[in-house]
């Protein structure tokens, strides 16, 4: 029964039948608006046939490098070029669509734009048929490249309706919080991009899963894998609960003498005992009120694991708030907090055994 299960990482049931609804409404659409503008008349279709392939891509795996705007578009559009001049040029039909698929496929890898439905575009423009015959050499941009066009804004307007990240753009690493050329610190440890490269060369295989996509995916399975080797370890047992907060109605210049006191680059504000917002030291200007300058703050509960807070606190947050229910301070996990904890479960090498010289006989 193995052969049953899905084989795309993160598939389930709900998305694809969201996947299912969008196709229905993009090949539809797509095949409407094409029969009007080229027939005038909605009840005309016009759609080639690999656009139904184009829509399993575009809907079910919207994060697929070979499902972005271009690939689409432009795959289509040059594997039917490609396909209706080898049609022209090879009279053999079984030479012609051998010819125009690899063709594609080299001109597709050459553009950036490898799309699998090409492949079969370039086949059936070598071969032939009513549609080629009826277009003749406007067949790539019509119906190809508008059926693509058509589909593709239909699909960008699905899944920004659904709040889908497409057309796809990778999850970017945080950048130096410090605006310096060294990486981040969660950078600085563990695998690195040359690692990533490496390896994938050295597999020699191809993964339908953008570069970018991959590194982010591996840095989160490391924080992952240390959240479940601690689970018990709560932000209550580690949190800081002294906290130095500063009321919203506070002046500027008594929050900015209450930091300069304890240290602080940063105080939690606060307005009836619940949490509104922090206020960084950097920001403040006198003259000003508190509240003008509140920035929006990590919070967490005191039970929480510690290190699911851990990414927010690498990608640039300094602390993490910790409230109740009702939003009442309760303590707050710093970079400190984190840092000394994992010293803690650390296990500290020892250390080599001194070499002591040879005892003369």
């Amino acid at each position: 029964m193995k052969i049953f299960y899905p084989i795309l990482a993160g598939a389930n049931l709900p998305d694809r039948l969201i996947a299912s609804l969008g196709a229905l409404f993009g090949i539809s659409i797509a095949a409407l608006i094409c029969g009007y503008i080229v027939h005038g008349d909605f009840s005309s279709a016009l759609l080639v046939a690999p656009m139904g392939a184009s829509a399993v891509l575009l809907f079910a795996v919207p994060a697929s490098p070979l499902a972005q705007p271009w690939p689409i578009i432009g795959g289509n559009t040059l594997s039917a070029v490609i396909g209706l001049a080898v049609g022209h040029l090879v009279p053999n039909p079984v030479l012609a669509v051998g010819i125009a698929v690899g063709l594609s496929i080299v001109t597709m890898s050459l553009t950036r734009s490898l799309h699998p439905p090409g492949g079969a575009m370039a086949l059936g423009s070598a071969l032939g048929g009513k549609a080629v015959a009826d277009w003749g050499l406007l067949f790539p941009l019509f119906p190809v490249a508008l059926n693509a066009l058509l589909l593709v804004a239909v699909g960008i307007a699905w899944h920004r309706l659904g709040k889908r990240n497409y057309p796809h753009r990778a999850v970017q690493p945080a950048p130096n919080p410090h605006l310096t050329a060294d990486p981040p610190p969660a950078a600085r440890l563990g695998f690195t991009a040359d690692d990533i490269d490496s390896v994938l060369s050295s597999m020699h295989e191809t993964f339908d899963i953008d570069r970018d996509d991959l590194e982010t995916l591996l840095g989160r399975i490391e924080q992952r894998a240390l959240q479940r080797a601690h689970p018990t370890l709560s932000c209550g047992e580690i949190m800081s609960r002294d906290v130095i907060s500063a009321d919203a109605a506070m002046p500027v210049s008594e929050a900015i003498a209450l930091m300069a006191a304890h240290r602080l680059h940063h105080i939690p504000v606060t307005s009836d005992g619940r949490l509104i917002g922090v206020a960084d030291l950097a920001e403040l200007k006198e003259g000003e009120t508190l509240a003008a300058h509140l920035a929006k703050p990590e919070t967490g509960r005191a039970d929480d694991p510690a290190f699911r807070h851990l990414p927010a606190l690498l990608e640039g947050s300094h602390s993490v708030m910790i409230v109740d229910e009702g939003g009442a301070m309760l303590g707050i996990l710093t970079q400190t907090d984190m840092l000394a904890a994992l010293s803690r479960l650390v296990p500290i090498a020892a250390p080599a055994a001194a070499t002591r010289p040879p005892v003369a006989a």
